[in-house]
């Protein structure tokens, strides 16, 4: 029998010491068939092949990491963050593979597959019940943080929001790899935000390579990081009901902003084309894509990262009863009137 062309004793196929070692090294593929070859060349970094299922095992195993060789973080030390699945994952990986005591602060609208993830992993869930009037909890997840790092002479609050090794880890992670597999040549960035970190991490990576490089973020609608008016959202993951302490404006040259159903559609369009089962922020990025590659020369290299899995989303996404309980999209707002 003939071997692959992934030959069995490819240099990439190494052993890893633990499963932390596998985190990162995601592939970078070619959307050819939403977005083909008269346009603009459009590649997704897929993040969600990283052990944990998302991009955010790079800074859940960066921020650990550093904390432990330079003492900021101790055997004894308890963690302590907010967050809607994701990082939690990341970091009870993290935290499972040092020994360390982990709490996760969640609210209500995190994804039952994200929570059993969490708990599995063996880290201590926190759930928050009050929202504010907008329905949001995340000003309600950190007071609660707060109380639990004040409580615990032992307990470190990782702050994604303002820790600068959240970006940094996406600098050397992500940023690093995009600039070595496209070999530099990026004109256009797109992507999703909620702490801003890996946005401000890869771009600047980004544009150390090819300083002409456009920075495009992607926003969801009732989100105020970028100054608009804040609303209810149901999507997990992309948007923010506060301004990151890391958000750095002058570093984005545009925003585009998604609701939450035509993330929905960008998630069904990315698989049936694609074969890419991907979560909520990834049909963002597929429907501001879809906005903004017209409008971009055919030579134009434009390179996106899909940040996690599509399975954490069966009971939302992928669930029909579901999405017909979500507003309509400006778009079909449109065409009614």
């Amino acid at each position: 029998m003939e071997r692959s062309a992934l030959q069995w004793n490819h240099p990439s196929l190494k052993i890893a010491n633990s499963i932390l070692d596998c985190i990162g090294q995601t592939p970078l593929v070619r959307l050819n068939s939403l977005f083909g070859a008269k346009g603009a060349a459009v590649y997704a970094k897929l993040e969600m092949m990283n052990p944990g299922g998302s991009m955010k095992d790079r800074p859940a195993r960066y921020i650990i990491e550093q904390g432990l060789r330079d003492g900021t973080i101790k055997p004894h030390t308890h963690l302590i963050e907010s967050t809607s699945g994701n990082l939690g994952i990341g970091l009870a990986l993290a935290a499972k593979r040092y020994g360390l005591k982990f709490t996760c602060v969640v609210d209500p609208k995190i994804t039952s597959t994200n929570l059993r993830l969490i708990t599995y992993l063996g880290a201590h869930v926190d759930m928050v019940t009050e929202a504010d009037e907008h329905g949001s909890y995340l000003q309600s997840r950190i007071r609660r943080v707060k109380e639990l790092a004040s409580a615990d002479p032992a307990g470190y609050w990782i702050n994604q929001y303002a820790n600068p090794l959240n970006w940094q880890a996406h600098y050397h992670g992500a940023g690093q790899e995009i600039v070595e597999q496209m070999n530099g040549q990026i004109d256009v960035l797109v992507c999703a935000v909620s702490t801003t970190g890996s946005i401000l991490g890869i771009a600047r990576r980004v544009k150390e390579a090819n300083p002409r490089a456009r920075i495009v973020a992607v926003d969801a609608v009732g989100s105020v990081i970028f100054g608009t008016k804040s609303r209810q959202r149901e999507l997990p993951g992309i948007g923010a009901n506060r301004v990151p302490e890391l958000f750095n404006p002058a570093e984005i040259d545009q925003v585009i902003h998604i609701d939450d159903r035509e993330s929905v559609l960008g998630c069904r369009k990315l698989l049936e084309r694609e074969g890419i089962f991907a979560g909520g922020s990834s049909g963002s990025l597929v429907a501001a894509l879809e906005k903004l590659v017209p409008t971009l020369p055919p030579s134009a290299k434009v390179v996106t990262i899909l940040p996690d899995r599509g399975e954490r989303y069966l009971d939302s996404v992928y669930n029909e009863e579901w999405v017909d309980q979500l507003p309509p999209s400006q778009e079909e707002i449109t065409i009614a009137n």
